[in-house]
């Protein structure tokens, strides 16, 4: 099996114990309050400053003990016990104990909750003592610990006070603008696409914490805006920094520029399940994304090597399945990826019924990802030279999830960044059948669908030999590969800036945790 290497990019400058404030600017505002309504980085890295889980990824990574301080397998692969961290309290004082934890189960597993997926493997949870959990699972699952380190915990008595029993991503509840965790920082302030307010939580159980005693973060989408604000000195840290201004920003003696590879792949998906185009001159007509060689046609008339040379100016790496080289399960039997063949992709496309190409719908966020609009323009660019016109809708991320899950798009992009560092995530989000009940392919938007994936990934998920399981990963890529269910395109890059006067570490999955910051 490859082994993790994991690099988290601490940038190490004196410290302070003067107490301060951070102020931090995005191009995405956190969708949500809620740890268990929405997935994405933006909402997941901004919480994990404020909710705690039973365990956490500490700088490189690694699984450690958050409000759980141990666990161990039940039986004979029956489960997996948890001892809870005595005298915890939430932001509003309240204790917290197993009835917590039992609660959050209850929700994050919910059919509302975006988090279900999390859950699959689970069968019951127990209370059996009140700092005591037990996660009884359907088959033995030896990554069940990794897979929740981003599920928080929430009061229960808090959310049932204030009506939120259960997340709303779409409508929102009274968890969508508060919060009560028990992380090192609590919210003091929420204007949704304004300014959000953090402030240092004084009873918090840890001590690995600098010196930020409030944190302000403003989402600032024009890139130009968020690079002058750095530059004068009107917040202390932007994510991303544009890759057009990274070298100009390298030369200033004022900022610092920190640069890593992110864990997320950014791919293109397909509507294969759809009868008809839904956008474009030949909407209504029939689908071309349900054949392979279509959609294997789109493979080759994109050249990745171009897109990094010229949008991402060489700061990230080509990819050719759903997860990077780094991550647990990558697949070295399948690293090629499709050659740039514009002959090739025309041939395809004949042979498939369409030698003068067709008309489509490409729906791109202009928020999400960095440079996603420019990538999808060149994406319709690329496509045009061998006939396939795309109609290009980019939008606001706050707009595009909503669209994909309501089935609006012929294609789309889309990034994952597996939260388990592992391949077996993205294949049971993005490569598994959507099933509701048994809470799969939550975030399979064009229906992929293999019969043989859907009955391996069980297998994958209780296996314990190093050595079969990732004989089966090798046959899922293998399938996903050949069937072209996804076009991957590239690892997206990190590209950070900070001022001078800035501590902070940077990890591979995007978020930025707070109490590992310190201004000086």
């Amino acid at each position: 099996m490859k082994r993790l290497t994991y690099t988290a990019l601490a940038i190490a400058l004196s410290t302070s114990a003067n107490a301060a404030t951070l102020k931090w600017a995005g191009t995405t505002d956190p969708q949500t309050m809620d740890p268990h309504a929405v997935i994405s980085t933006p909402v997941l890295g901004f919480l994990n400053n404020v909710y705690e889980g039973l365990v956490r990824r500490g700088k490189d990574m690694s699984i450690e003990p958050a409000l759980a301080t141990a666990w161990e397998p039940i039986g004979n692969g029956e489960g997996w016990r948890f001892h809870l961290r005595q005298d915890v309290t939430f932001h509003n004082g309240a204790t917290f104990n197993a009835d917590d934890v039992v609660f959050s189960y209850e929700r994050a597993s919910s059919p509302a909750a975006d988090t279900k997926g999390w859950f699959a493997p689970i069968a019951m949870v127990k209370k059996v003592d009140d700092y005591t959990v037990d996660f009884l699972t359907k088959a033995p699952n030896p990554i069940f610990p990794d897979s929740i380190a981003n599920w928080m915990i929430m009061d229960a008595d808090w959310a049932k006070s204030i009506g939120a029993e259960s997340p709303n991503k779409e409508a929102g509840n009274a968890a969508t603008l508060q919060a009560n965790g028990t992380g090192a920082y609590e919210l003091s302030k929420r204007q949704p696409g304004l300014e959000t307010r953090l402030k240092k939580y004084n009873d918090w159980w840890g001590e690995d914490i600098g010196n930020i005693t409030e944190a302000v973060f403003t989402p600032i989408q024009n890139p130009a805006t968020a690079v002058a604000a750095l530059l004068a000195g009107n917040v202390d840290m932007i994510n991303p920094v544009p890759i057009q201004d990274a070298q100009r920003l390298e030369t200033n003696g004022q900022v610092k520029v920190i640069k890593g590879i992110e864990a997320r792949v950014i791919m293109l998906g397909f509507a294969q399940q759809a009868e008809t185009l839904k956008y474009g001159t030949d909407q209504g007509k029939a689908n071309p994304f349900l054949n392979p060689k279509v959609r294997e046609a789109v493979a080759k008339s994109i050249s990745v090597p171009a897109i990094l040379r010229t949008i991402m100016r060489g700061n990230a790496q080509p990819a050719s399945q759903l997860v990077s080289p780094d991550m647990r399960g990558y697949s070295t039997l399948h690293d090629a990826r499709p050659e740039f063949d514009v002959k090739e992709a025309k041939s395809l496309l004949a042979q498939a019924g369409y030698p003068e190409g067709f008309s489509f719908g490409l729906k791109c966020p202009n928020d999400r990802y960095l440079n996603d609009e420019a990538v999808c323009q060149a994406v319709t660019a690329m496509l045009a030279k061998v006939g396939i016109k795309a109609d290009l809708d980019a939008m606001p991320v706050r707009n595009y999830w909503p669209e994909l899950r309501a089935d609006n798009f012929d294609m789309y992009l889309v990034g994952w960044s597996p939260g388990t560092f592992d391949h077996e995530h993205p294949i049971r989000f993005l490569a598994s059948t959507p099933n509701s009940e048994k809470s799969l392919g939550s975030w399979n938007f064009g229906d992929y669908s293999n019969s043989r994936i859907d009955e391996l990934l069980p297998q994958i998920q209780s296996e314990i030999d190093d050595t079969k399981r990732q004989a089966m990963i090798d046959e899922v890529v293998g399938l996903y590969q050949s069937e072209f269910a996804y076009v991957p395109l590239y690892i997206q890059p990190l590209v950070w800036g900070t001022g001078n006067n800035v501590s902070l570490t940077q990890r591979p999955d995007n978020f930025f945790i707070l109490r590992w910051a310190s201004v000086n």
